[in-house]
């Protein structure tokens, strides 16, 4: 079984379909221990009640649905969430390092729009901590993983996926992984975006656009999430994430005037509010003019000291004094909206998650389902866990289900053709099309959209798209990193047409998807935004309707939340 994806999902499917009787290879583009789940700081859900007891994986569901606008696949909310506390106990019982409570349980702290204290956490690097606990885990099993690979294109014969061509990143050389399933665990598209949390060669929807390639349904494109808080300065680290766990240990959310916004636009929950009314709120009053030197608000935890602050977030004061020479405990952080997570992806079984492409399974990030238009803080990691093991699982069961594997050369001997094409000179360099692909999406796709924007962006995508038939691709100093490059920007702008049709298509405001020119919520939308693409390269686009919540989860979903976020949180 090949397990594309060195990130938290593909290490998990790794170790299920290893536990499972099955030889596994897994390759990446980036070193197993720097992928991008090590950017998720902040915590990983679990209704595990140690904190709060009263809280419980139905109310984990409600919480997801609920936030999400009624656009999640019950089916994987409900899976993730009365899975999630299972998934907690084993990255515990394989020596995690979670925060612990004073009678040595684990700790759980407040994200946004949680009802309970439900989110485990290690300091605020927990996403390096659970990633480092599953690279353990396949060290001890002995599974072969090859780093520095870009996979550039899927094998697909008679409709079912028998592996992946990939080249080295510094030699070019070639190799086909043949395999008798395929686990895509490839991450999102967030670095389309001029200001994202990704970092320069990560989540240009290179994963997703594999499975568009070979024959998926995408859905949901435009969802994407803003984080609220990203830094502003310098100009190089713009985007970077600063992590929820700040709001959750009780930062404050200011204007240039001084004023707590907050208040204004969710009196109750405050900075604790979803993610997406946060972002909406922070780009409003920048874009009102009560933004700071920067073009940010300020994000002050100056309150709680600099011993809580080095204990909970280390991480975070660390960064700012990298990057601004600040002390986060004396001064406050100018923070902005980033580009941060692709809520949608490709379309998967809620209990496999295979793909429309036998033998071709998927999880995390590049997978749509759980989130609907706004996602809970600490969902994505706790995503990874539960559906890596289950596609993992899935997969090698489909592997051992075959007796005869077709593995054509000719596929094989096409795609390695394809890729040969692409080396040639030329006038465009990718880096510059990557600029261009970037500030298109910010500047017509980014918090707040109209049809108007929409329209011109997906003109300039023509130009962009255009450009790419003369990329300059040759060997150089960074090995092959031009060819790496000219393949993510065939691949973004497949995923920024996507995305500006799934925006353009959802007339309404919901969640993360903010239209200026149709600022009500449309009850007709409550539906996922599908796309395909076609032989001759253009996109087919469809709405379908998002399944019925089962009658079981109703009563938390018919409870109100009305108790004092602020208390509970100086508990």
């Amino acid at each position: 079984m090949l397990v594309i994806g060195t990130g938290a999902a593909g290490l998990r499917a790794a170790i299920a379909a290893h536990d499972a009787g099955g030889e596994v290879v897994v390759v990446g583009r980036r070193p197993r221990l720097d992928a991008h789940t090590v950017l998720a700081s902040g915590g990983i859900n679990a209704a595990i009640g140690t904190r709060d007891p009263e809280d419980s994986w139905q109310q984990h569901a409600a919480d997801t649905l609920r936030e999400g606008y009624w656009l999640g696949d019950p089916r994987i909310v409900e899976t993730v969430c009365m899975e999630a506390p299972a998934a907690i106990a084993e990255l515990d019982e394989w020596d995690c390092p979670f925060a612990r409570t004073d009678d040595g349980q684990i700790d759980q702290r407040f994200f946004g729009a949680h009802r309970w204290r439900r989110t485990c956490f290690a300091g605020d690097y927990t996403g390096r901590a659970v990633l480092s606990t599953l690279s353990r885990q396949v060290d001890r099993r002995g599974i072969t993983v090859v780093e520095d690979r870009y996979v550039s294109r899927l094998l697909v014969a008679d409709g079912t996926c028998f592996g992946a061509l990939a080249f080295d990143l510094h030699t070019g050389g070639q190799i086909a992984f043949v395999a008798s399933a395929v686990v895509l665990c490839g991450g999102g598209h967030t670095r389309l975006w001029r200001r994202s949390s990704s970092r320069r060669d990560e989540n240009f929807g290179e994963g997703i656009y594999l499975a568009l390639d070979a024959g998926c349904a995408l859905k949901d494109m435009e969802l994407v999430q803003f984080h609220p808080t990203g830094m502003v300065a310098p100009e190089e680290v713009a985007g970077t994430l600063v992590t929820e766990a700040v709001r959750g240990e009780g930062g404050r959310l200011y204007n240039s005037l001084g004023e707590r916004f907050m208040e204004r636009y969710d009196a109750q929950r405050l900075e604790l509010s979803t993610r997406d009314r946060v972002a909406l709120a922070n780009y409003t009053e920048i874009a009102e003019g009560r933004g700071g030197p920067h073009g940010g608000v300020f994000l002050d935890i100056t309150h709680l000291g600099k011993e809580r602050i080095l204990e909970r977030l280390p991480r975070m004061h660390r960064q700012f004094v990298e990057y601004q020479m600040i002390d986060i405990s004396r001064d406050r952080m100018e923070v902005a909206p980033t580009a941060h997570y692709t809520m949608g992806g490709v379309v998967v079984d809620p209990d496999t998650h295979s793909t429309e492409v036998a033998g071709l399974y998927a999880a995390g990030e590049c997978t749509a389902g759980l989130h609907g238009a706004n996602r809970l803080g600490g969902n994505s990691l706790i995503e990874t866990v539960v559906y890596g093991r289950r596609a993992g699982e899935a997969a090698l069961k489909f592997a051992f289900s075959g007796d005869v594997a077709l593995r054509p050369g000719a596929v094989i001997r096409e795609a390695a053709d394809e890729l040969d094409e692409r080396v040639r000179p030329g006038t465009e360099l990718a880096r510059q099309l990557q600029r261009n692909l970037r500030d298109l999406l910010w500047e017509r796709c980014g918090v707040v959209r109209d049809e108007a924007g929409l329209d011109d962006g997906l003109r300039r995508l023509d130009d962009v798209r255009a450009a790419i038939a003369d990329l300059d691709v040759r060997y150089s100093a960074e090995g092959w990193a031009d060819l790496a490059q000219a393949c993510d920007v065939r691949a973004g702008v497949a995923l920024a047409e996507a995305t500006l049709l799934g925006a353009k298509a959802r007339r309404e405001t919901r969640g993360c998807h903010n239209r200026s020119d149709h600022r009500a919520l449309d009850p007709a939308l409550t539906a996922n935004h599908h796309v395909s693409l076609d032989k001759d390269g253009s996109l087919s686009t469809w709405f379908e309707p998002v399944q019925p919540v089962p009658h079981h989860l109703q009563p938390w979903l018919d409870e109100s939340v009305t108790f004092d976020w602020s208390e509970r949180l100086l508990e």
